[in-house]
């Protein structure tokens, strides 16, 4: 069954499909408007949610579908106790796609695995958030033309940061993407990524605490608010809350077609000036959320019932201008670089699945030979043999 979990789930070629269709559906919607009649979306959502949410709410009603689920796990049997894996279950006899969000890391993996439907994960903990990350390459595409040839300065929380953590993996897979990470020493981006992602597939970075300095160099600032959820200590929250603030004076070094970007919701890391400038993209991308879920919804139903979408045509590569740097899936559990350890290792990351669903398999995956460095296949998190 097709579901989209990490964003390595999907090939470049199948990027480039899902924005070629969300580029057709922005110009002829109603060939659109009907084509998932009869159908049924599931929102399950744990955690709050306002733009993906309803988003995908106002994309399967614009596909001519229904949607059903819940906006909070009270109003859920998780609230007597249910594991993610019964409640996937027993929603998957009720739709015919589920689309979940889970504070911890992980769920949508346990979710893709008990299913009989596609699973799209809609951000779980600080770990992914695949369709965000869709949305962000739309943006990216129809503001510069290309998903290449870039620099992008990721600013804010990059520790807990899971839209950035997304858009890192994506974007690896282009050529001559340049990234600048922007954030205070104790939300840099995880080891792990840096070395994982960035060093081992040469990708181009540099790390700093300072964004005047380095703005006049990006082509694309992506903005992040610093999480209050993601903090176990108040304090380390409070003092690091406000540590940039983008403002119209700061823009003036900036290059004059940078794009502003910010996954949102903003509390006060963008000024609310900054919304006039032309720059300024961020709401540009809450739409362009909107027709990218519309496109995930029709290739997983397409593929995972064999509806007739005939019409709809497959991506030309001519017509799309991105030259991939490594086009295989780093997410295939079958080879010898990923050996499994099932339970030799335990996850103790508090935010991972596997805290609270005490049933689940602790099974770790083998990510570097060399210095035999195992991850747990729902949170990523390290783990030693």
């Amino acid at each position: 069954m097709k579901s989209l979990i990490d964003i390595l789930d999907f090939s470049v070629e199948e990027i480039d499909e899902l924005i070629y269709l969300a580029n057709d559906i922005i110009d002829n919607p109603k060939k659109y408007s009907e084509i998932c009649k009869g159908k049924k979306l599931a929102n399950l959502f744990f955690e709050p949610s306002t733009r993906t949410r309803l988003s995908f709410e106002a994309a399967m009603y614009e596909l001519g579908g229904n949607v059903i689920g819940f906006s909070e796990a009270a109003s859920s049997s998780v609230s007597k106790g249910e594991s993610v894996a019964d409640t996937t279950k027993v929603i998957s006899c009720y739709a015919d796609i589920i689309v979940i969000r889970h504070p911890k890391e992980g769920a949508a993996y346990v979710a893709a695995n008990n299913t009989s439907v596609p699973v799209i994960n809609a951000g779980d903990g600080g770990h992914c958030h695949p369709t965000q990350t869709l949305a962000d390459l739309l943006t990216i595409y129809r503001e510069k033309g290309r998903l290449k040839d870039l620099t992008i300065g990721f600013c804010g929380d990059l520790k807990y940061g899971r839209t950035v953590h997304s858009l890192i993996n994506a974007l690896t897979r282009y050529d001559n993407i340049n990234m600048v990470f922007i954030s205070p020493k104790e939300l840099k981006v995880p080891n792990y990524i840096k070395k994982d992602l960035l060093e081992n597939k040469d990708v181009s970075y540099e790390e700093t605490t300072k964004l005047e300095e380095v703005i006049p160099k990006l082509d694309i600032l992506y903005m992040t608010r610093i999480q209050k959820e993601r903090f176990l200590n108040a304090e380390d929250y409070l003092r690091l809350k406000d540590s940039y603030v983008l403002t119209l004076e700061k823009l003036n070094g900036a290059k004059s077609d940078m794009s502003i970007m910010h996954p949102l919701p903003r509390v006060n890391e963008i000024s609310v000036s900054v919304d006039k400038d032309s720059r300024a993209c961020y709401f540009k991308q809450v739409l362009n959320g909107k027709y990218i879920r519309m496109a995930l919804i029709i290739k997983l139903l397409k593929e995972s019932m064999n509806f007739n979408f005939d019409f709809i045509g497959y991506v030309d590569p001519n017509t799309m201008v991105n030259i991939m740097k490594d086009n295989k899936r780093i997410r295939n559990l079958n080879t010898e670089r990923h050996k499994r350890l099932t339970n030799l290792i335990k996850c103790n990351n508090p935010r991972c699945i596997t805290s609270t669903e005490q049933e689940l398999e602790h099974i770790f995956e083998l990510r570097d030979k060399e210095d035999e460095i195992y991850r747990c296949i729902y949170c990523e998190a390290k783990g030693n043999r």
